[in-house]
């Protein structure tokens, strides 16, 4: 499924839910393209189709991606 930002940009694929994260593919995290990154259930706002809208538009939602452990990709930086 696509996840989308309240604005309707692309942030991501999902590749699987896991607990209350969303893990998406590797080739949509960015610079990190070797690994997972993870987006908060709690900022779903809608599925609908094939796409998971959000509740941030996309370039707020990318600065509360998280990594595995929960640490968010923002405060690495």
């Amino acid at each position: 499924m696509e996840v989308i930002g309240a604005d309707g940009v692309h942030l991501g694929t999902v590749d699987k839910v896991e607990g209350d994260r969303i893990k998406l593919t590797k080739a949509d995290s960015g610079s990190h393209s070797d690994h997972h990154h993870y987006l908060s259930g709690g900022l779903v706002a809608e599925v609908e189709g094939n796409r998971v809208r959000l509740s941030a538009n996309a370039d707020n939602a990318a600065l509360l991606e998280e990594e595995e452990a929960g640490e968010a990709i923002a405060d690495l930086k």
